[in-house]
């Protein structure tokens, strides 16, 4: 990029990015974090790209609303994705936030994760197996988007031969969250939304007729709710089977992906943890910060708030850019290295505060064994090929990278 980081600040919108920006958004989020932190945008949102600012955001619900009713309506008009954004989990503020995730955590508790730990050891290694039989992969569909969509399918006890259309529904409705979505965007969303409501009815008037069992499956754990009686509606429970699957499923392939991809550009890295397989729990730490999957979240003034020394009135959308704050020198030493030993590192790649991802747990085992796994088995991979971004900006991950297993 030629423009001087002072330009790049001043010259910022988020609804008019550059293909540039696409590739390597870093650059950008350096210029903004260095001259305009708390950036007003023309359409009069704020931009955020310090961690400090992004924690005080993050910690501080009652000045900073996840309630997205007012943003949506404009944006969605009365649609299933405005109903569907508006009901799940990650887009309410508490009491109804802290009801519904105190389901949905009763339900990925550390012993149902332990749990999984088998199967999933297993799905990845047949993914291996088949790749080792075809001599080269495509990262993204042979292998990384192949394990979360299996992992939630599992959750959710969705029988094997109904998984087909999950991954397709996933990327169209958060295709839909993208900050300008064309109409085109909107209708795939939208009918995505109204497909996956129609698909889960079924299999929830299946499961309520026929519960599994609570402790390994998440559909009935939420049908049947908790002891003191709490249970979620029926439309909160269909729309957030639909948010499991969709948080679960982009963001887990996309670590994957980013991960794998970072080690082959950083063979000294890469080699390192060859050479130490120990390494994995704070290599997938930094593969999170690093290129984190989830690049932006967002929040709602619902009073007069001061930020980083700038006045916020009330009702002023704000934009919290996760991969900006990931790489602030402020907090993290040589921010631009890939550091695979790095400690402590503090990221922000699952927000914190209430809103803190409630799967992160199972994100992380997925990664690790994912990774871990994909490197023992082929040590001398190599991406072969341009990799295809996804050509987004909220979500950071790729479409295709084609491999060679060496």
């Amino acid at each position: 990029m030629n423009a001087s980081a002072k330009e790049l600040a001043a010259n910022f919108d988020l609804e008019k990015l550059t293909p540039e920006f696409y590739d390597d958004p870093y650059p950008t989020y350096r210029a903004l974090r260095e001259n305009e932190p708390v950036k007003r945008l023309p359409n009069g949102t704020v931009f955020l790209t310090r961690y400090d600012d992004l924690v005080t955001t993050y910690k501080n619900t009652k000045s900073f609303s996840s309630d997205k009713k007012r943003e949506f309506a404009p944006k969605y008009g009365d649609t299933p994705l405005y109903e569907h954004h508006t009901t799940s989990l990650v887009f309410n503020d508490p009491p109804s936030h802290t009801r519904v995730r105190r389901l949905i955590m009763g339900a990925l508790s550390p012993r149902a994760i332990a749990g999984m730990e088998p199967d999933i050891i297993k799905l990845v290694d047949g993914l291996l197996d088949a790749i080792a039989a075809k001599g080269s992969c495509e990262l993204i569909d042979d292998f990384a988007a192949s394990i979360p969509i299996e992992v939630i399918g599992n959750l959710l006890d969705v029988p094997h031969d109904e998984r087909e259309p999950l991954r397709d529904w996933s990327l169209a409705i958060l295709g839909a969250l993208e900050p300008v979505v064309s109409s085109e965007v909107a209708a795939r969303g939208n009918k995505a939304v109204k497909d996956f409501l129609a698909y889960l009815k079924t299999l929830v008037a299946r499961r309520r007729e026929k519960p599994g069992n609570p402790e390994r499956d998440v559909l009935t754990r939420l049908i049947q709710g908790e002891e003191n009686g709490e249970r979620l509606t029926e439309k909160e429970l269909l729309h957030n089977c639909i948010f499991l699957l969709n948080a679960g499923h982009e963001t887990t392939t996309d670590l994957i992906g980013n991960g794998l991809v970072a080690l082959d550009r950083n063979p000294d890295q890469k080699q390192r943890l060859i050479d130490n397989p120990e390494l994995i729990k704070t290599a997938v730490e930094e593969m999170l910060r690093y290129e984190s999957s989830n690049q932006l979240g967002n929040r709602m003034t619902t009073e007069q708030v001061e930020l980083g020394g700038v006045v916020l009135d009330a009702g002023t959308s704000v934009t919290l850019c996760i991969g900006a704050a990931n790489r602030d020198p402020a907090q993290f030493s040589d921010p631009e290295r890939f550091d695979i030993a790095r400690t402590p590192n503090r990221h922000l790649a699952f927000a914190t505060g209430a809103h803190q991802c409630a799967g992160m747990a199972l994100a992380r085992l997925e990664g690790a064994i994912a990774i871990s796994h994909f490197l023992a088995r082929f040590p001398d991979y190599a991406v072969s090929g341009q990799p295809v971004r996804g050509g987004r900006v909220r979500f950071r991950g790729f479409l295709s990278v084609p491999c060679s297993i060496g």
